[in-house]
């Protein structure tokens, strides 16, 4: 399986700390509270809310949806509903893409940012993360409709994984996700830093949602996370909030990284860059207790999400003072 951030037990075993900062994820660390609940959400088995689809058709400006169990289930469905195809996989992205449409009879290859409009042209199906995991790179939203355009001609796909778009959502295309190829994929996880509720969406036509729907099965998400999840989608003062201070703080850790010699690239939740010696970076973070993101391959680098108060803020700056003493 790919290696994934957030894996505090596999810190704590591999260096004992107990007091952990976990930057490794790129979720944001003041998460949406969540509201008391029901007895009965937890008793009963959870039927589809169509309120919580109309929220999230609002919310992200799709006309379909289709919620799931977190877009994991759906990056790992959508090759079971194709013949075999070609596949082009923005590289680096998220690595759960590539190796589900390895799968299941497909010829998938993995595309630079750079190579993607060549990839278009003898492909079946291409992938795109937008704003991509883990470098923050986008692609301008009227490339991504030409390139629907293109594969839906000859019955291709468009995947467009937004899961870190609600900060930034000008290059977003889930309110053109009706037309004929293309699928967009967001999720609750990030801007609202519920990735433990387990919820996401899908945007597509109607038949594709449909079919989607029946390879997943019934009682794809539960009661609880169906209630969450409405309760944050409906709360347009919390999210106006939030991305202000996420904006805010993404500045500051690019400041910070800036004034230690390390330019960075990423969004308002994460920052990330090529780093010469990852795994020693790695390391050193570790050793005091701050959790991040190693990228061992294609390219090598470091990410770190948002420390979550103040205090974690020091320690995180003092850690990368020591750090760069250290390379000096």
């Amino acid at each position: 399986m790919p290696e994934h951030g957030g894996n505090l037990r596999d810190a704590t075993r591999l260096y004992g700390q107990q007091d952990w900062i976990d930057l490794s994820a790129g979720l944001n660390p003041h998460w949406y509270p969540a509201p008391d609940l029901p007895g009965h959400a937890w008793h009963r088995l959870p039927e589809p809310d169509p309120e919580l689809v109309a929220a999230a058709c609002r919310y992200y400006g799709a006309a379909h949806m289709l919620a799931v169990a977190g877009t994991q289930a759906a990056i790992q469905a959508l090759p079971r509903l194709r013949a075999p195809s070609r596949i082009a996989i923005s590289a680096p992205s998220y690595a759960e893409h590539a190796h589900h449409w390895s799968l299941h009879g497909h010829t998938a290859r993995q595309v630079s940012y750079d190579a993607l409009a060549d990839a278009v042209k003898d492909s079946d199906v291409v992938v795109v993360c937008n704003p991509n995991n883990p470098t923050g790179a986008c692609v301008p939203r009227a490339v991504l409709l030409a390139w629907r355009e293109a594969l839906a001609a000859r019955g291709g796909w468009l995947v467009v994984d937004e899961a870190f778009a609600d900060t930034d959502g000008r290059d977003s295309v889930a309110d053109q996700a009706h037309q004929a190829g293309l699928i967009v994929l967001r999720s609750v996880g990030k801007f609202f830093g519920l990735a433990g509720v387990r919820l996401g969406f899908v945007a597509a036509g109607p038949a594709l949602l449909q079919s989607l729907d029946e390879e997943l099965g019934p009682w794809q998400v539960s009661g609880p996370a169906q209630r969450i999840g409405k309760a944050a989608l409906l709360d347009g003062a919390w999210q106006e909030r939030t991305r202000a201070v996420l904006h805010a703080e993404g500045a500051r850790m690019r400041a910070l990284l800036a004034a230690h010699g390390i330019a960075s690239a990423g969004t308002a939740l994460f920052r990330w860059w090529p780093e010469r010696a990852p795994e020693a970076f790695h390391e050193h973070m570790a050793r005091r207790g701050i959790w991040v993101r190693l990228f061992r391959t294609g390219p090598r680098g470091i990410r770190v999400g948002l420390p979550p108060d103040e205090a974690s803020w020091a320690r995180f700056t003092a850690a990368l003072q020591e750090w760069t003493k250290e390379e000096r």
